[in-house]
């Protein structure tokens, strides 16, 4: 099969043939059709992401496909049964094996092309504002980076929840995006003074941070009184320096929110929060957004869409069998 691998420490990934994997005890192999990616790989190629694996590995962390075969211990789950599931890494190849456990069954009104995309852009945004900014509803929710993919959807969650969304984003293409998505207020990060335009909006109650650096500091600083600021992640590839005492003076909590983290010490909530998510998509309520499909021959195309920050959404590879 064909496979999008990193072979040795410090040396870039190809698209390479390897032997088609066997499942293993509770385990399940997946005919993969599509895979998200995400901007954990480019981290994962520089080895800087907190769960990057040793090589050799393939890429690709979320997946969505037919199950091909099961392992011994495996029930519930049979040849042809498609299901998403979030690997964290194996995706970006024809075939992979995974825990089946990860493995959630896909309704009828999602294509795999949605379904790869799916799990860690909305799962991310629906725990960090419900379960870990508890964000109500009439507050006021900054979305920094609010056209790449985890951005968007935080203000979609974020409108659902009932918040006034201010989305931030990098000109009037992706503002536009945003728009859509359900957002009440634009600012251009390129151009406008973030804290000026917020202050004058009334201050962030909730700010939903997946960028970093000066965004962060502008951001912090239009906070009001007992914010909840969220780190989700570092696009800008600066990663902000708090100072404790600036966090007395208005009270406020930052949190982080790694989306992955809580299939080691909290699986409960992340199968929940995905439950209630994908029951939202079959009753129509969320839109996904995918700005590119590229199939796996143009997989460095793609994560150089993400590093450039030229897509909006989510970016998916495309796995035909």
């Amino acid at each position: 099969m064909l496979a999008y691998r990193i072979d040795s420490q410090g040396t870039l990934p190809n698209l390479t043939e390897t032997a088609i994997p066997a499942p293993g005890e509770g385990e399940i192999r997946l005919r993969i059709e599509a895979c998200g990616l995400n901007f954990a790989d480019l981290l994962m190629i520089e080895g800087r992401y907190q769960d990057t694996p040793e090589p050799p590995f393939t890429l690709g962390m979320e997946v969505a496909g037919a199950v091909d075969a099961v392992g011994p211990g495996v029930s519930g789950l049979r040849p042809g049964d498609r299901v998403a599931l979030f690997g964290g890494q194996g995706g970006l190849a024809e075939y992979g094996v995974f825990d089946a456990a990860r493995a959630v069954p896909l309704p009828d009104t999602m294509s795999s092309t949605v379904a790869a995309g799916f799990q860690i852009a909305y799962g991310t945004s629906h725990l960090a504002l419900d379960h870990r900014a508890r964000l109500q509803p009439g507050e006021t929710l900054l979305v920094l980076g609010a056209a790449g993919g985890v951005g968007l959807t935080a203000v979609e969650i974020g409108k659902m929840m009932g918040a006034r969304v201010i989305a931030c984003a990098r000109g009037p293409e992706k503002l536009e995006v945003a728009r859509r998505a359900g957002a009440d207020h634009l600012i251009d990060a390129r151009e406008a003074d973030i804290r000026a335009e917020v202050k004058a909006l009334g201050g962030a109650d909730v700010v939903y941070d997946a960028v970093g650096g000066a965004q962060f500091d502008a951001a912090f600083r239009a906070c009001n009184p007992e914010a909840r600021i969220l780190t989700i992640g570092f696009a800008s590839g600066t990663v902000p320096q708090i100072k404790a005492n600036h966090l007395l003076v208005k009270n406020l909590t930052v949190m982080g929110l790694y989306w992955g983290g809580y299939l080691k010490f909290r699986p409960e909530a992340l199968t929940g929060s995905l439950a209630q998510l994908f029951a939202w998509h079959a009753e129509g309520k969320l839109h996904p957004h995918v700005s590119h499909v590229l199939p796996l021959s143009r997989v460095a195309e793609g994560l150089e869409l993400l590093r450039s920050r030229a897509s909006t959404g989510k970016v998916v590879i495309e796995i035909p069998g």
